[in-house]
């Protein structure tokens, strides 16, 4: 069975967390500063402040930015719950703007759309997803986000090695040039992965420093204090991420080249293998100033054409051996969501829901298996 993703394990991450394991500290140790500083390199930033989950990232980012109850994030609709929920945990509340029906990306259109529904309330922060892995239109949603007194928030663990290009200004996801910060995850099926952990980028000092005094439970150690002296200004939580992990983590950070060379090589055999089955089924529309390390491989496919429901085609690809996932159910339509702010209408993201299915990806795979996909696509949906 051929999953939508899956980790690339090797002999030497194994290696790595076995020393970690024989090393002084599991956790709270140096591990934990060194894979800090590979990735703030990696990606171009000044500070990366590893923590528990890409979750954790989240809700850290807005507790520092001390999003206040009754303020309003924005967040699009297609996404992991995370993105919006991240508002809730803060005691936010959140306005969903609409996507690109063909990128599944927020657009400064949609968020500009989004505005006119904040209803007076303060606007604090916008989260855009690099979906996919394809990049969002920084500057423009900065600019956008700016005007309404907002900063933005890169929602980013689909995009690690992922670059934007805007005239001659090359950026990489995770700089934060164009955002007060960007979370990562390291979840398995992530272009990296360390089980589970997280990483938040910023460039602005105080952020990191707080940050980092969150994720430890709100404690500092003052300087000049007894030895066993700590205090706790504020309350935090217990968002660390340990050294075995982080052991993991820089020894993965070491392939994240070969893995994006991987990705991307399957990626362009997966467009030409599909281009032959189009229009009933296209790829998910690449922005031009996108260079994206793709996470997700997604085809949007016109069920009603085909005759046959997402459901079927699901199955029937499961039985030749090709698993696939739906990435993802509109976060507006969830129960809870549409308890606290009603039926909403955004028409780009049931677009998108309605014809997106998520094609294995991931570095293990050989150029066979993408043939494999596509003829068993083809066969199911009658091409």
């Amino acid at each position: 069975m051929l999953p939508y993703g899956r980790q690339t394990i090797e002999d030497d991450d194994i290696a790595a967390v076995t020393q970690a394991l024989r090393a002084d500290f599991l956790t709270t140790g140096p591990t934990v500063e060194a894979f800090e500083t590979a990735f703030a390199q990696t990606v171009g930033a000044r500070h990366a402040v590893a923590c528990s989950n890409g979750t954790a990232a989240l809700h850290l980012a807005m507790l520092a930015l001390d999003v206040q109850p009754g303020e309003v994030v924005i967040a699009p609709s297609i996404t992991f719950l995370a993105t919006a929920n991240c508002a809730r945990f803060v005691g936010a509340e959140v306005v969903f703007a609409d996507v690109d029906p063909n990128s599944g990306l927020m657009t400064p259109a949609t968020l500009a759309e989004a505005l006119t529904r904040l209803d007076g309330r303060r606007l604090r922060a916008v989260l855009p997803v690099h979906m996919r892995g394809d990049t969002a239109e920084l500057p423009a949603l900065e600019a956008v986000a700016r005007s309404a007194g907002a900063v933005l928030v890169e929602d980013a663990p689909h995009a690690l090695g992922s670059a934007l290009k805007f005239g001659n200004a090359a950026l990489r996801v995770g700089d934060c040039a164009h955002s007060a910060m960007a979370t990562f995850s390291f979840h398995p099926v992530k272009t990296i992965a360390t089980g589970e952990g997280g990483m938040v980028t910023t460039n602005d000092d105080g952020l990191a420093e707080r940050l980092r005094r969150l994720r430890t439970h709100g404690m500092i150690r003052p300087q000049g204090g007894d030895p066993w002296w700590y205090e706790m200004p504020e309350i935090g939580f217990n968002y660390r991420l340990p050294d075995i992990l982080c052991a993991l983590g820089l020894s993965q950070l070491a392939k994240l080249d070969r893995f994006a060379a991987r990705r991307r090589a399957l990626a362009a055999r997966y467009e030409e293998a599909l281009a032959p089955l189009a229009p009933l089924v296209v790829q998910a529309t690449r922005p031009d100033w996108s260079d994206p390390v793709l996470h997700l491989m997604v085809a949007l496919i016109d069920f009603p054409a085909a005759g046959r429901t997402r459901r079927e085609v699901v199955e029937a690809l499961r039985a030749k051996g090709v698993g696939t996932q739906v990435h993802y159910i509109p976060v507006h339509t969830q129960p809870y969501y549409r308890q606290r702010y009603g039926e909403l209408d955004l028409p780009g993201a049931q677009a998108w829901y309605e014809r997106c299915l998520s094609l294995p990806l991931y570095p293990g795979m050989a150029d066979e298996d993408v043939d494999h996909v596509v003829a068993a696509l083809a066969q199911v949906l009658g091409r």
